[in-house]
C-alpha cells in the first residue's frame, strides 16, 4: 500500500504549508461565521424586542384606528391578533383564558394569515421571560422567538423568521470556502516556489556528494577530491554546517586514502628492497659454495660471514615490523650517561682511526624505556658516524636535558651528508653511496631503526648537516 506521506523533502514541505494554511483557513473561517451569525441573531433579538412590544401595546389597548376587520363592539375573541407595523414573516399569537390560542403571520403582501393549530401548539409551550430562543413550526420554519405576558394575563408569543439571518451566513461560508480554495492553492504554488528556491543549495551539495561517487577511489591516491563551493559553507545556516561536514568527511577520507597509499607504496618498497638485499647474500653464499665445490678450498669462513650479515638484515627487519605493529617496549629507569660513555668508549675500540670524544652532564640522565632497544639506537648512530666519515674526525657523543626531554647528540665534523639524502635519512634502505655502503656492510636500516625505536619511546630522531657539522640527535622524554 503505497504511503501517503511525500517522500520528497520538497513535497513534504508545501504539503505541510498548505495543511497548516487550510487549518488556519478553517479555525478563522469557523469563528468569523460563529462571530457573525451571533452578531446578525443579536440584531434579529432587537428587531424581535421591539416587534414584541408593538404586539404588547395592540393586545392591550386594541387595534389601531382604521383597522380594517371586524366592527368594533363584536365578539374580541373574532379579531385575531394585530400585526399591523409588523415585518413581513412576523408572527404574533396570543393565550388567554377568554379566547383561548390565537395566532397570524404577515404575509410578504402583508396581508394576515392564521397560524395552524400545531403551531399555536409550539408557542405555547414558549417561556413568558422574554428571553429570545429559536424554534421550529410546521408550516412556518425556522422562527425566533419570545413571550411576555400582560397586565390582564395574557400571553404574548412575538416570533422573527431567522430565513435572512440564514442566508447571509450561508452566502458567507460560501465565500470563505471559495476564498480558502484559492488561498490553498496559492499557498501550494508560492510554497513550491519558496521551498525549491531555499533547497537548492541542499541540491547542489547533493550533487557534490553524487560527484565524489564517480571518482575511482579504489585507485589509491586520489589527490584532492571535489569540494562543497564556499558560499555552502557557512555554519550559520542548516545547509552550510552540511556543506562543511561534507567537506571535513572529504577531507578525511582524502587523507586516509593518500595515508593508505603511502602505505601500500611502501610496503612494496620495503619489499622490493628488502628481496635485493637478500637476494644480494644469497648470490655471495651461493657463488662461495660452487667454488668450494669446484676447487675442493674451504670457503666455510666467507658463507658464514655472509650469512650473518644475511642474519643481521633479517633481524633488523623482524624489529622494524615489530616496532610498526606497536608492540609494547620494556619501560624501565635508563641511565643515558652511562650507556653513552660505554657506547663511545666500545666505538673508539673499533675504530681507532678517529678521534672520540665525551660531552656528558654532571648528573646522571635517565628516561623511561628498553635499555636494549636504546643502545642499539646508540650505536648504530656512532657505528654510522665511523662508516661515512674518513679517518681523522672528531665524533662527538653530546648528552643534555631541555624542557623535560633528555637529547642525546652524535655531532662529526666531516664532510656532511648530500643535500638531497637529508630529508630521507631516516627511510628505510636509504643510502649516501651504494657501492661503498653495501662494501661497508651498510643495508640502509641503522637510522630507520633509530628513528623507529625513538617514536617508540615517545620521542623523535632528527638530523642537521653542513659540511664540517653533522648532528644526529634523539629526543627522548624523562
Amino acid at each position: 500500500m503505497p504511503s501517503l506521506v511525500p517522500s520528497s523533502l520538497t513535497n513534504r514541505l508545501v504539503a505541510a504549508t498548505v495543511a497548516l494554511v487550510a487549518v488556519v483557513t478553517i479555525l478563522v473561517a469557523v469563528v468569523a461565521a460563529l462571530v457573525m451569525r451571533s452578531y446578525l441573531t443579536d440584531r434579529l433579538d432587537t428587531q424581535l424586542e421591539e416587534s414584541m412590544d408593538r404586539a404588547s401595546r395592540v393586545v392591550r389597548l386594541g387595534p389601531p384606528d382604521g383597522f380594517d376587520g371586524p366592527v368594533a363592539g363584536s365578539d374580541p375573541c373574532s379579531v385575531p391578533p394585530i400585526g399591523r407595523g409588523q415585518a413581513a414573516g412576523s408572527l404574533t399569537a396570543t393565550i388567554s383564558d377568554a379566547c383561548g390560542a390565537r395566532g397570524s403571520q404577515v404575509t410578504s403582501s402583508g396581508d394576515l394569515r392564521t397560524l395552524s393549530t400545531s403551531a399555536l401548539q409550539e408557542l405555547a409551550d414558549v417561556d413568558t421571560d422574554r428571553t429570545a430562543r429559536t424554534i421550529s413550526l410546521p408550516a412556518v420554519g425556522t422562527v425566533r422567538v419570545a413571550a411576555t405576558t400582560t397586565d390582564d394575563g395574557t400571553v404574548v408569543v412575538q416570533g422573527l423568521p431567522t430565513d435572512d439571518v440564514d442566508d447571509a451566513i450561508a452566502r458567507f461560508i460560501w465565500w470563505e470556502v471559495l476564498l480558502g480554495v484559492t488561498g490553498a492553492v496559492a499557498a501550494a504554488a508560492a510554497g513550491s516556489w519558496i521551498v525549491r528556491r531555499q533547497l537548492r543549495p541542499l541540491r547542489e551539495v547533493a550533487d557534490t556528494a553524487h560527484e565524489v561517487t564517480l571518482l575511482p577511489l579504489e585507485s589509491g591516491e586520489v589527490g584532492r577530491t571535489v569540494r562543497v563551493p564556499e558560499r555552502l559553507t557557512d555554519p550559520a545556516t542548516e545547509v552550510g554546517q552540511v556543506g562543511e561536514a561534507l567537506n571535513q568527511l572529504l577531507l578525511h577520507v582524502e587523507q586516509a586514502l593518500d595515508a593508505r597509499h603511502a602505505s601500500e607504496q611502501q610496503v612494496r618498497q620495503f619489499l622490493a628492497d628488502a628481496s635485493h638485499e637478500l637476494r644480494t647474500p644469497l648470490a655471495t653464499i651461493r657463488g662461495y659454495a660452487e667454488l668450494g665445490r669446484r676447487t675442493g678450498t674451504d670457503q666455510t669462513a666467507k658463507v658464514e660471514s655472509e650469512a650473518q650479515r644475511m642474519s643481521t638484515l633479517v633481524d633488523d627487519m623482524l624489529l622494524l615490523a615489530r616496532l610498526d605493529a606497536g608492540r609494547p617496549l620494556e619501560h624501565e629507569p635508563v641511565d643515558l650517561s652511562m650507556m653513552l660513555a660505554e657506547a663511545v668508549t666500545d666505538a673508539s675500540v673499533v675504530t681507532r682511526d678517529h678521534e672520540w670524544r665525551l660531552d656528558l652532564p654532571e648528573e646522571p640522565v635517565l628516561v623511561p624505556g628498553d635499555q636494549l632497544r636504546l643502545h642499539q639506537a646508540v650505536t648504530n648512530l656512532l657505528r654510522n658516524a665511523a662508516r661515512h666519515t674518513p679517518p681523522g674526525t672528531t665524533v662527538t657523543g653530546r648528552l643534555r636535558t631541555e624542557g623535560g626531554h633528555a637529547v642525546l647528540e652524535v655531532h662529526d665534523d666531516g664532510p656532511g651528508l648530500d643535500p638531497g639524502l637529508v630529508p630521507v635519512v631516516f627511510e628505510r634502505f636509504t643510502r649516501g653511496e651504494s657501492s661503498r655502503t653495501r662494501e661497508l656492510g651498510g643495508a640502509g636500516l641503522g637510522t630507520s631503526l633509530v628513528r623507529a625505536i625513538a617514536e617508540a619511546h615517545g620521542g623523535a630522531a632528527t638530523v642537521s648537516s653542513t659540511p664540517g657539522d653533522t648532528t644526529f640527535a634523539l629526543t627522548l622524554p624523562t
